[in-house]
């Protein structure tokens, strides 16, 4: 099976509270149907998740009440937008169903602790594809915590054992600057360890999950794991269809290779 990580940056405009993309999504959705591979879906929160967290420094944990209201209204929003991408997939013919990770998990010192994974594999053997997300998650020690998609990718991993797994994104891969800012910046094909410190990071969005370089550390642990990781363009038509498939395009690839 392979694990999918739809980015946020895909399923919403990350720029604008609660946009939804839903073209892209559909068509995602599609290239999955069509690929034929089994797959859990993990989604980033995107604009249903970063804007009011960001504002409300939920990252850092319970500081104050007023974040009470925000903690809710971010665990809200990102429920809404799941809903959204099940849709989707189940109008591919994907049998698909949310588990929100604020409901279902907690953290503690902002790691995840799936004690109980029972739900996730049943629901898989039994046909249907398990959706979980982004979310704000209650913590023994800081309250709450932001459970990124990315961790959530990490810490499944040791529940299903995938043969791939694939991060969706808004560009074609790893790059050592923001190729939105720099179009002549060069694409990494192949990360490694060596790259962190080649890589210039920017705010030029809100993200309270760590950006790009969170990003390849994860790719990282993954790849370590013996499992190969990879980070393909979704906004591009039939590119993550091709990585399905085990076709080349281009992208960022973290080979997999055991400790």
């Amino acid at each position: 099976m392979i694990l999918i990580k739809l980015g946020g940056s895909v399923i919403t405009d990350k720029s604008r509270y609660r946009v939804f993309n839903r073209e892209c999504t559909e068509r995602l959705c599609q290239e999955i149907k069509k690929s034929g591979k089994k797959v859990v879906v993990i989604h980033g929160a995107g604009s249903f998740g970063h804007i009011i967290a960001s504002k409300y420094f939920l990252n850092l944990g319970l500081k104050g009440k007023d974040q009470i209201s925000a903690y809710a209204r971010t665990c809200y929003d990102t429920r809404c937008l799941s809903l959204l991408v099940v849709k989707e997939l189940n109008n591919a013919g994907l049998p698909a169903v949310s588990i929100p990770t604020g409901s279902c998990f907690i953290m503690k010192n902002g790691r995840l602790d799936v004690r109980d994974d029972s739900v996730l594999k049943g629901m898989f053997e039994l046909g249907v594809i398990p959706v979980t997300f982004g979310d704000v998650t209650l913590d023994t020690e800081f309250g709450f915590a932001i459970c990124s998609g990315d961790q959530l990718v990490e810490v499944l991993m040791d529940v299903f054992h995938p043969s791939k797994v694939i991060f969706v994104s808004d560009v074609d891969g790893i790059y050592y600057e923001n190729p939105k800012l720099n179009p002549g910046t060069q694409l990494i094909e192949t990360v490694n360890k060596s790259v962190l410190d080649a890589i210039k990071t920017d705010n030029s969005t809100m993200d309270v999950t760590g950006g790009i370089r969170k990003k390849v550390e994860s790719m990282l642990r993954i790849s370590g794991k013996g499992c190969d990781c990879i980070l393909v363009n979704g906004a591009v038509k039939g590119r993550l269809l091709s990585v399905l498939n085990g076709e080349y395009v281009p992208c960022t690839i973290a080979k997999g290779q055991m400790k």
